[in-house]
């Protein structure tokens, strides 16, 4: 289970990415060793959506 800290981030910041910064072994449980985050890569790429973001 995710801790307290993944689960609540604060203003300002995109709640994917905080999840997947503070719970990465639940996030990123079903990649293989060495495999990027699909999810991580697109918004490296794209930037955060902005319905993401703690307001």
């Amino acid at each position: 289970m995710a801790s307290t800290k993944a689960m609540n981030p604060p203003r300002g910041q995109c709640t994917q990415c905080w999840y997947h910064a503070y719970a990465s072994r639940e996030a990123h449980a079903g990649l293989g060793p060495r495999e990027d985050c699909p999810q991580c890569v697109d918004h490296m790429k794209n930037g955060h959506p902005a319905h993401m973001i703690v307001r």
